[in-house]
């Protein structure tokens, strides 16, 4: 196997720092917008840099995307870029007729008159338009492969195959209790992809009224976490699973609920009053002259790279979906989930660990497309894989996941 690595930031370089561990693939082109991101990606796995190179690339670019494919001799381009870029990267990897992987889908837009109780373009309506030239041209779009989406797909595959015979709901539930010495507000990830997922107008899916959207933190219920992370506040947060589990899987009901807490909803309700959650360039005046900048990009550039935060990071992240239904007609509930302590995740890979977490799937998932044990054409979720050589594998990579009775 050859890859295309699209983007350097932190997820893309906890992927070179998983992968290069591997023998799996012959090459991973590294290619970011900034090259010098790159290089030092590639500089930073020392000996087993190898199988490795940098490169410069506008993701936004289809042709030269297309370029550094052929270049590369790839055969797959793995899209580490935040999702402005998905569509772009997803279109020149048809084009070229290469298989694609991604973590993020294809952005939404809430409906024009009625937001909070109907969808307008859901996440990944855009791909899925496109999977009949996907399944025609014999390539697989494999979206959503991440940890949320992602892993947490996998988990509803894995109970839906072997733990359940009738699912209630499957519900991703997403908690932390990290901290950041040195700073009063410091996210753990992209604060870019968190704003236009958590004020998007959240999505859920019940059977027989299909998806439908709620107010920004709505439903907010206390979950509890294992491995001593403790009782966290969750709430609807629009994100993939809600729209690619019922595409798969049977279930009465599929949510999604993230561990924010009172003051980060805070920070991000009084972003969205201000407007500075806004995508949409505005004019800015100054000495220099005037200039057009998004304001969002203003708030990403304002605030410290998540990347960087390892070293002053504490405590662990959890990833998991918990599922309600019965077995062998008893009532039954568990959850599925995957911890990662930060302290680990800086020792053995240089990684905070909310990147590592994201970063370690795609590249399992690689891995199981490269010797065919996942396969396809189209553009499928990771829930029409078969579920268990993924499981077993993440504990191959030292990263075994966990299962508790509710």
């Amino acid at each position: 196997m050859r890859v295309l690595l699209v983007g350097a930031g932190g997820v893309g370089t906890a992927i070179t720092r998983i992968a290069a561990r591997r023998p799996f693939f012959e090459h991973m082109a590294v290619a970011d917008y900034d090259l010098g991101r790159a290089e030092a990606a590639v500089a930073a796995l020392g000996e087993r840099g190898d199988r490795f190179g940098a490169v410069r690339l506008d993701a936004s670019d289809q042709a030269a995307v297309r370029s550094v494919l052929a270049e590369h001799r790839c055969d797959i381009l793995l899209n580490a870029t935040d999702p402005r870029f998905v569509m772009p990267l997803f279109e020149a990897a048809l084009a070229q007729g290469v298989d694609y992987l991604d973590m993020a889908m294809s952005l939404s837009r809430p409906h024009p008159s009625r937001p909070y109780e109907e969808c307008g373009v859901k996440l990944g309506d855009e791909q899925f338009e496109r999977a009949a030239d996907w399944e025609a041209a014999g390539r697989l779009a494999l979206v959503g492969m991440g940890v949320e989406p992602g892993l947490s797909d996998v988990f509803a595959r894995y109970a839906s195959d072997e733990l359940f015979d009738e699912i209630e709901e499957f519900g991703i539930r997403d908690g932390a209790d990290l901290t950041v010495e040195g700073y009063d507000f410091a996210p753990s990830f992209s604060i870019w992809t968190t704003i236009e997922e958590c004020l998007n107008p959240p999505v859920v899916y019940e059977e027989g009224r299909g998806w439908f959207t709620t107010a920004p933190f709505s439903e907010p219920e206390v979950f509890d976490f294992p491995e001593g992370i403790g009782p966290v506040e969750c709430v609807n947060v629009e994100h993939e699973e809600v729209l690619l589990v019922p595409r798969w899987l049977k279930a009465r009901r599929v949510t999604f609920k993230y561990g924010l807490g009172d003051e980060f909803i805070g920070v991000l309700r009084t972003l969205h009053k201000l407007g500075l959650d806004r995508t949409a360039p505005v004019a800015v005046k100054s000495d220099a002259g005037e200039a057009r900048v998004s304001p969002r990009d203003v708030v990403a550039a304002c605030l410290p790279d998540p990347a960087g935060l390892g070293e002053r990071m504490h405590g662990k992240t959890c990833a998991g979906t918990w599922v309600k239904g019965s077995k062998d007609g008893r009532p039954r509930e568990v959850y599925l989930y995957h911890v990662v302590d930060n302290q680990w995740s800086m020792r053995e890979y240089g990684s905070q660990a909310v990147v590592w977490q994201t970063a370690i799937n795609p590249v399992a998932a690689l891995e199981l497309v490269a010797a065919g044990t996942w396969g396809g054409s189209g553009v499928l979720g990771p829930e029409a894989m078969p579920p268990r050589p993924f499981l077993d594998l993440l504990a191959d990579y030292g990263a075994p996941w966990g299962m508790r009775e509710q």
